[in-house]
């Protein structure tokens, strides 16, 4: 089997609701996708979403990677020698994970669909659905409550709740939820680089009569100390998210012992391939997983959901990216009730009809 053909389009999806974290406020976003069709006739479909503070990336510097590198690269290969092509890739875009994840992806989704299986199945097929959180940007202590009661009666019960901008607020918010909407579900807290060590300290000894299951990147990813500290001090269990973007960052923290989770997004780590070395490097530390996502269409969430749903370490979900998007042509890639994710059950990625 070869590519013989590659094709690429720029998505650009308004949010339906515009939402703030602890760094900026988002009303749209673009992705780019990308084709690869083999001299077999079967096809595979790869998503970029290059995002300036987690990849560096634009959507113009994607495209220009395909133009003048990814075309070149694949054109001609065999799509099962994934770890070549990554290898080699990697040399001529070492600065460009979302253009790598969105080839990783295709690549796995060529390779699935002439396997004749769903991807997740492909590489290992540990389990076969995982709930996951839906998130509320930084709004105002109404609008947190009136979002959290919206999305429990729509059967969610994990939710995630942005913070990082004004500390005393967070704390209220946090209460407030629990004291307002009961205990009976999960509740996890991302500053994303908010606060100070004092405040993170301050935040988790304030809040703790509200049970929250995770607090992810509180400090600052410049400062690995920083954050060593907070889990040193804190009983609720710190996860990395914007501190971990490569194999290297990964090995780091864990014999640093600064963290307790890791959040591994596809798009930040340069896709499957390299994803599953940093997932290793978690599971020999003893460290929780969590698959994560960016503002990305369905396709991007489904290669997350397949690779969250084939390892056994992998138990937290926070695949959520794509609900408020609008004008996302990949609807019916996967199936989402009551908070809970399942894969289609046909080749590769899905059914795609774009």
């Amino acid at each position: 089997m070869k590519i013989e053909e590659i094709e690429y389009f720029r998505l650009d999806m308004p949010l339906a609701v515009p939402y703030t974290i602890a760094y900026e406020t988002v009303s749209h976003t673009s992705n780019i996708i990308l084709k690869l069709v083999t001299d077999t006739g079967i096809t595979g479909w790869g998503c970029a979403a290059p995002d300036m503070t987690v990849t560096g990336e634009r959507p113009e510097d994607v495209i220009g990677s395909i133009d003048m590198v990814i075309k070149d690269m694949l054109m001609g290969r065999n799509p099962f020698r994934i770890a070549r092509i990554t290898h080699d890739l990697k040399k001529v875009l070492p600065h460009a994970s979302s253009a790598m994840a969105m080839v990783d992806m295709a690549l796995y989704d060529t390779m699935a669909r002439k396997a004749e299986l769903p991807l997740y199945q492909m590489l290992g097929g540990f389990r076969n659905a995982i709930p996951t959180s839906i998130t509320i940007g930084i709004l105002p202590l109404g609008e947190t409550l009136e979002q959290a009661k919206k999305h429990l009666k729509d059967g969610f019960t994990i939710l995630k709740l942005k913070g990082g901008l004004n500390l005393s607020e967070d704390i209220e918010k946090v209460l407030k939820l629990r004291e307002q909407l009961g205990k009976d579900f999960i509740l996890r807290f991302d500053a994303n680089q908010g606060y100070t060590f004092e405040q993170s300290v301050t935040f988790i000894d304030r809040i703790q009569s509200a049970n929250l299951e995770i607090i992810e990147q509180p400090t600052s990813q410049q400062k690995d100390e920083r954050l060593g500290q907070v889990t040193q001090a804190v009983s609720v269990p710190v996860m990395a998210d914007e501190s971990i973007k490569t194999l290297k960052d990964a090995f780091r923290l864990a014999r640093n012992d600064r963290i307790d989770m890791i959040n591994i997004k596809l798009m930040k780590m340069g896709g499957i391939f390299e994803s599953q070395h940093i997932n290793s490097v978690a599971k020999a530390a003893g460290l929780e997983v969590m698959v994560g996502c960016l503002d990305e269409s369905a396709l991007g969430i489904s290669a997350g959901l397949h690779f969250a749903l084939s390892r056994a370490n992998i138990e937290f979900a926070d695949l959520d990216g794509h609900l408020d998007l609008l004008d996302d042509p990949f609807s019916g890639l996967f199936h989402l009730d009551s908070g809970i994710l399942r894969p289609s059950d046909t080749p590769g990625l899905g059914p795609i009809r774009c």
